[in-house]
């Protein structure tokens, strides 16, 4: 018996061909659809921003934001009035809304006075500014003139007449503007108002004139006695004990003793030269 062998149809070249073409021209046109409509997107997405901005100058722009109010905060001893007149030159042109508030912070801390600052918005028409001011904490003589310091050793001015004040002030002021200087005048801020704050507890605070600090090793207390000035060269510690004994060494010899050194552990006297 003979068997009969099917041949398969074999598929034509040209129609797998036409089919190809016909899905890369569908895939072509497809892409092409999805960059017209990203570009139409891109388009309306500009056009949108441009009017945005054009509105917010406009809003920007208007009376509507001019710097009416100033509220100053925080400040004793500063002029209020100066204050006001920078910030409002500063905001006058641009206006709350676009007021530089690091720029008016920046030159509102160039007041001496003032310590740092916080500028904000009160909108539509206002601006506050909160101060931390510079406490005046020590006196300082320099050049037989008398100045306030505050904790960080920044003269304040000078201290004015009739103006409340410390029972004494400080010698040995290092005036340079080196960063050696200012950290030594911070820490003789430190020992002065550790003195005051031991004397007063000891209540020995109205004994001295003055106090020398150009030896940060080696402070030293001026004290009245006889009509004369003594001078008592004390330990870093302990002001108001060590104060307290030279006292008692010099008490109504003013006219003898020159100098009481306590800064070792036995007391050395300097006699005045007759």
């Amino acid at each position: 018996m003979t068997t009969q062998i099917r041949k398969r149809p074999i598929r034509s070249r040209t129609a797998t061909k036409r089919r190809s073409a016909t899905a890369r021209k569908k895939g072509s046109e497809t892409l092409a659809g999805f960059f017209v409509l990203l570009v139409f997107i891109i388009g309306i997405f500009v056009c949108l921003s441009f009017l945005t901005f054009l509105g917010y100058r406009t809003v920007a722009a208007s009376s509507f934001f001019d710097v009416k109010t100033i509220n100053i905060n925080g400040i004793t001893r500063l002029s209020k009035t100066d204050i006001e007149k920078m910030v409002s030159r500063q905001a006058e042109k641009s206006g709350v809304w676009n007021a530089n508030l690091t720029q008016i912070k920046e030159d509102v801390e160039k007041f001496t006075l003032v310590k740092s600052a916080v500028v904000s918005r009160i909108l539509p028409d206002g601006l506050r500014v909160n101060i931390n001011e510079r406490v005046p904490r020590a006196v300082v003589r320099i050049n037989s003139g008398d100045y306030w310091a505050d904790e960080d050793a920044v003269i304040l001015g000078a201290v004015g007449k009739g103006e409340g004040r410390p029972p004494f002030f400080m010698l040995g002021w290092d005036e340079n503007k080196t960063d050696k200087a200012v950290k030594d005048n911070q820490e003789r801020v430190k020992i002065y108002l550790k003195m005051l704050d031991e004397w007063q507890n000891f209540e020995l605070v109205k004994r001295v004139s003055a106090v020398k600090l150009a030896d940060l090793q080696k402070p030293q207390a001026l004290v009245p006695d006889s009509g004369e000035t003594v001078t008592i060269t004390l330990p870093r510690e302990n002001f108001g004990k060590r104060l307290q004994k030279g006292l008692e060494i010099i008490v109504g010899r003013g006219k003898e003793i020159e100098s009481v050194n306590l800064s070792n552990q036995k007391e050395t006297l300097g006699f005045r030269v007759k």
